[in-house]
């Protein structure tokens, strides 16, 4: 075992119950950290996500000549330098465990006058980069990665990018940011067709910075050339931080827990769908927009939940959170069957494969199938599972371990602070039976 590796000892805890306010939303976090640093003038950005994969990509940004100040928990100041004002670095430039940083980033860094190198820790060097790569180079980018796809990615100073009318294979997020970030500076009009729709995140957020954008569920469209204008932002709680809570009030027997101001992207929000048609007990309270986004305030009752089939067309819309949504049907009564998320053999580890044996581990009965599962409801035991480093894994698991008749050692949960530092300590507030132990061996 690592000797900085760290372990969670988790077991049933009490009834949740109280107001939480999880912390900011990642995928925004990024997304204005960026454009700030492309933007005119001074932008502020309040509820900043103080999490690895965050200040990775905001340091990279600082790195590259943009001066970013931390003066509180949460915000930064970000002093921009046009879109035109970035400096190459002397170095290659380190993202972390961040595939959204690096992905977006090569969007970023396809159209500078410069030469970069993007790398990751042992995790993302692993993570396929071509869906990526394979837009950019279409639009003149020079990208050089091992194996054609896999960080790290070197991309080598722009002789000008020309605009393209892409066609996505694939419903991502990230690839549509990719393409919509190095059309900042190609010629003519960009245009991304998804075969799904999927999150708007990057489109909003360039809204918001005064670019002109235009887009519907599934497409969006830009023309190069024009400037971000300095703004202020608010970034909303995570909704896929909200959501290992959301399930763990559902599965827990008395619970009454308010999530406070969560982002509800309606392209981020399909595990909310998902949960209700099993039969959770989830009211909304709309709290207006923060950061383009909107937000409302979360009421989740303990609930006896029942299977499903999880309708295909939610699955773009909450590929974050099935590890949560894994969790929920091996307590519900009944079969889930999930099918077209073989997205998720691709994350920060293949969760299918994870969480398949990381539920079995505890009794419960998961057969994978290529692009999904089956999950059979019963009841969880106590033992040891393997998040595989994966902080969404970590975190899944110990909601499940708050029904589990025994206690349940976690494995390897430091990437937890990639996304949500500060877990244990609120998790634990609310009534989980949670903490932190050294790792054995």
């Amino acid at each position: 075992m690592s000797p900085g590796r760290l372990d969670w000892l988790a077991a049933p805890g009490r009834a949740l119950a109280g107001e939480l306010a999880v912390p900011g939303d990642k995928s925004v976090s990024h997304r204005a950290v960026m454009l700030g640093a492309l933007a005119e003038g001074v932008s502020e950005i309040a509820g900043f996500l103080e999490g690895e994969d965050t200040r990775a990509t905001a340091a990279i940004l600082a790195r590259l000549g943009v001066r970013i100040e931390a003066p509180g928990d949460g915000l930064r100041r970000i002093h921009g330098v046009g879109l035109h004002g970035l400096r190459g670095a002397d170095g290659p430039l380190d993202c972390g465990n961040s595939g959204t940083g690096m992905r977006l980033l090569a969007g970023l860094l396809a159209g500078q006058a410069f030469d970069s190198t993007l790398v990751g820790d042992a995790s993302l060097s692993r993570r396929p980069m071509g869906r990526v790569i394979g837009p950019l180079q279409r639009m003149g980018a020079r990208i050089e990665a091992a194996g054609g796809e896999l960080p790290p990615l070197r991309i080598h100073a722009s002789n000008g990018l020309q605009a393209i009318d892409f066609k996505s294979p694939v419903a991502s997020a990230q690839v549509k940011s990719a393409v919509l970030l190095a059309g900042l500076y190609a010629r003519g009009e960009t245009a991304v067709h998804e075969p799904h729709p999927t999150r708007d995140y990057t489109e909003r957020m360039l809204a918001a910075f005064g670019w002109p954008v235009r887009f519907a569920p599934g497409e969006a469209r830009l023309e190069g050339g024009h400037r971000l204008r300095a703004t202020r932002v608010q970034v909303p709680a995570d909704f896929s931080s909200a959501a290992f809570f959301l399930v763990a009030a559902s599965v827990v027997p008395g619970s009454d827990l308010m999530l406070r101001r969560v982002g509800m992207n309606p392209r981020r929000t399909g595990l909310l769908a998902a949960l209700r048609a099993m039969g959770a007990d989830i009211t909304e309270f709309p709290a207006g927009e923060q950061g383009g986004e909107p937000v409302a305030d979360l009421r989740v009752r303990h609930a006896r939940l029942h299977g499903i089939a999880v309708p295909e067309a939610l699955v773009p819309d909450m590929i974050d959170e099935f590890p949560a949504l894994f969790v929920a049907a091996a307590l519900a009564e009944g079969e889930t069957r999930v099918s077209g998320a073989a997205e998720l053999r691709v994350k920060e580890s293949d969760r299918l494969a994870a969480m398949a044996a990381a539920l079995q581990a505890l009794g419960g009965q998961v057969a994978e199938t290529p692009d999904g599962a089956i999950i059979r409801g019963g009841r969880l035991g106590g033992g040891e599972v393997h998040s595989h480093g994966d902080h969404r894994i970590a975190m899944a698991m110990a909601v499940a371990a708050q029904r589990a008749t025994g206690e349940v050692r976690i494995t390897d949960c430091a990437n937890v602070a990639t996304s949500f530092p500060g877990f244990v300590a609120l998790a634990a507030s609310a009534g989980f039976g949670l903490q932190p132990a050294p790792a054995l061996g």
